[in-house]
């Protein structure tokens, strides 16, 4: 027989948890919670180099334990997660190529800028990528591979570029308003931590030469050796798009980026412009 004491305590225990749901819903606004942790767990493992577990996952998302081991349950059975067999780690499978590939697929300036991107890669012998923001990162949504190239760069589709210390992060930082450029910066500092002091001074200057030049350089900055130069458009769907070619070091020095690809990069932005609307971003200010 259960005594008022253990129904009183069950009960003050189901108002704790009830407070902690409204808090939750509340805090949220019109966010499903679940939802966002769900996709935080996505997003955890699709950056990850190796498969993770449920431990790893609550310390890299702030999730509790119990709540990603529900989480992880769940993208099991719906199949946007995969066990693997003899142990607790997971891995994307292949559904979430459905989400990406309906992206692609339905990505109409991507398809209509492809012809122009081609034409920019033969002309400059150079590695050419379209990219766009997601989050505190640029991802390459199509990429475009000189034939005459020997050495070119291994970005496929997907691939996430470093926001402060790339060309494209350049010319997208300086393509924003003020206002929202000073959000942005502040979200990489936050992010960045202590490495800010260092990318931060180099970040500033480089955000004021491209709104100067109309295009952003990134001269062996993220990886050793490479070199590349990026400017950006502003698409019919007010999303901004960023154009970068990236070579190697040898292949494409400064002095050549600037007197050979910049106007030849700009040019292939100008066509693009015209084929779907909207307009460049970046323009040289002492041109």
């Amino acid at each position: 027989m259960t005594s008022p004491t253990d129904e009183s305590a069950r009960a003050d225990t189901q108002r704790h948890k009830d407070k902690d749901r409204d808090k939750e819903r509340d805090s949220a606004g019109d966010e499903v919670t679940a939802l966002a942790r769900g996709l935080a767990v996505l997003r955890c493992l699709a950056a990850a180099d190796t498969p993770l577990g449920n431990r790893e996952l609550a310390s890299l998302t702030g999730i509790p334990k119990p709540t990603v081991s529900r989480l992880t349950g769940t993208l099991v059975s719906t199949g946007f997660l995969a066990r693997l067999p003899d142990s607790e780690r997971f891995v994307l499978s292949s559904a979430v190529l459905d989400l990406s590939n309906g992206f692609l697929r339905n990505s109409d300036i991507r398809t209509r800028a492809r012809p122009f991107l081609v034409r920019l890669a033969e002309r400059t012998t150079l590695s050419v990528h379209l990219t766009v923001r997601d989050r505190l990162d640029m991802v390459v949504i199509d990429t475009v591979r000189p034939r005459s190239a020997a050495l070119v760069s291994r970005l496929e589709v997907g691939a996430r570029i470093d926001m402060s210390r790339t060309s494209a992060g350049r010319a997208y930082l300086a393509s924003l308003d003020p206002a929202a450029r000073e959000a942005l910066v502040g979200a990489l500092q936050a992010n960045a931590g202590n490495d800010w002091g260092y990318v931060g001074s180099r970040l500033e200057a480089a955000i004021a030469d491209t709104a100067a030049q109309g295009y952003g350089l990134a001269i062996g900055e993220w990886y050793d050796g490479l070199n590349a130069i990026a400017t950006t458009f502003l698409g019919p769907d007010n999303e901004h798009y960023v154009v970068n070619c990236i070579g190697a070091a040898q292949q494409c020095p400064h002095s050549w980026l600037v007197t050979h690809v910049a106007s030849v990069l700009r040019e292939c932005v100008a066509q693009i412009v015209t084929e779907i609307g909207g307009s460049a971003c970046l323009s040289a200010s002492n041109s």
